[in-house]
């Protein structure tokens, strides 16, 4: 069986300033309680099902759940004429857009929301070639 992935992330090399450097960015505590909260939406979301997560919807759920802003829908509609995306990465795309606005605790998906699970399949296609 092959496994399918539907996030890339380029991490690049950190330097040793930063490493030793006071300036802090998110805890882990708050990006835990993100997590948590996102979950907690997607389990009010899918009542019925055993693992409820947006990794798993349908077509129809995706359809259900999936609804994006204007600008949302013209930024992926671009992506999917553009880049030559299939069916399969056009729906990876929105699961993704609604995790992200999940993690933001937002309804809507945003253009933002789309952009970002947009660059995680064109990074999928850098490091294919």
């Amino acid at each position: 069986m092959i496994d399918r992935i539907d996030l890339h992330v380029e991490v690049p090399n950190i330097s040793y300033s930063d490493v030793t450097s006071v300036q802090a960015g998110e805890t882990s505590s708050s990006i835990r309680k993100r997590v948590e909260q996102a979950r907690q939406r997607q389990m009010v979301r899918f009542p019925h099902k055993t693992i409820p997560v947006n990794a798993w919807m349908t077509t129809r759920e995706i359809r259900t759940h999936c609804k994006l802003s204007p600008e949302g829908q013209m930024l992926l509609k671009q992506a999917f004429e553009n880049l030559g995306l299939s069916v399969r990465a056009h729906h990876r795309i929105l699961k993704v857009a609604r995790t992200i606005a999940d993690l933001e605790g937002v309804e809507e998906i945003l253009a933002d929301h789309v952009a970002e699970a947009i660059t995680y399949r064109t990074m999928d296609r850098q490091f294919s070639k």
